[in-house]
């Protein structure tokens, strides 16, 4: 490979890394190219962009960008590793865990989610348990409705309860 195709690698990973706030790298070795292309669609179909590439120029895009921040994650380019990179932080762990209820891989590395680093496979189902913003926000807004409804509801019922016991009331004085 010449320094001109590595440089714009490089500068792929470097933009990539710019765009989107989580990057996972994950070991794709044992996988065939059919398995491969499979887990692109898959990757294609949920929005998360998958790229591999040999670690050393994964690392140099890394330094480029901002070494100190991900210098944890040097440890795990190590062997075959893809990149996947993905706006909401725990979907490529979703991606991955679907993938492998029928492959042994991809196994995940490491990953870099808004400012935090995760290492090694054992972190997967912490990640995938990782709630979006959106995920978040539909949360709390039900959580803040809840006691509104439950207040609406509690008025709706005593009203019919409080009209009942005026009416037997005024029938009894009567």
């Amino acid at each position: 490979m010449k320094r001109e195709e590595k440089d714009v690698i490089i500068s792929e990973i470097t933009e990539l890394l710019d765009k989107y706030p989580n990057v996972y790298v994950a070991d794709t070795s044992t996988l065939t190219v059919d398995k491969t292309n499979q887990l692109r669609r898959i990757c294609f179909n949920k929005g998360v962009k998958m790229l591999v590439a040999k670690n050393t120029l994964i690392r140099k895009a890394m330094e480029k960008k901002n070494q100190e921040a991900y210098q944890e994650l040097f440890a795990a380019l190590k062997g075959t590793s893809a990149l996947m990179f993905c706006e909401t932080g725990n979907v490529p762990a979703k991606v991955i865990k679907e993938f492998r209820k029928a492959a042994d891989r991809p196994a995940l590395k490491g990953a870099w989610i808004d400012t935090a680093v995760f290492l090694g496979d054992n972190q997967l189902d912490t990640l995938a348990a990782i709630k979006s913003k959106n995920e978040l926000i539909g949360e709390i807004i039900g959580l803040l409705q809840s006691p509104a409804s439950n207040v609406v509801s509690a008025l709706q019922s005593s009203g019919g309860k409080l009209a009942g016991i005026v009416k037997t009331l005024s029938e009894r004085a009567a």
